[in-house]
């Protein structure tokens, strides 16, 4: 399948700490579900259990083939902490043409 035929996305994720940020990140590239994935400390506020939260968390920001979603969801809920983890994909609607190419070759197809 070539990068034309592909729906490339970035997934976004956040994490309860770097570690298990890292652990998930690692977990993702070893099982050639992601291309990247970058990481970096956020600040969120949202509300859980009828109450304002305020928490310092990880994001994850993974680049990946959307044909892949299901089993990179499936992998981020066995490793992640939260009861209800963030995980939204987002369509790559333009982007580099080599970038591309290279994802393609670094996500093994479904």
């Amino acid at each position: 399948m070539t990068e034309e035929n592909q729906q490339f996305g970035v997934i976004l994720v956040t994490a309860a700490s770097k570690s298990e940020a890292e652990k998930i990140a690692r977990s993702l590239i070893t099982s050639k579900l992601a291309a990247c994935v970058t990481l970096f400390p956020v600040q969120s506020i949202y509300t859980w259990q009828d109450q304002i939260e305020q928490s310092e968390e990880w994001q994850l920001v993974i680049k990946s083939n959307l044909d892949r979603f299901p089993d990179l969801e499936a992998k981020i809920r066995d490793l992640h902490s939260y009861e209800v983890p963030e995980i939204i994909a987002l369509p790559i609607v333009a982007g580099s043409h080599p970038y591309l190419h290279w994802m393609s070759q670094q996500v093994t197809p479904q």
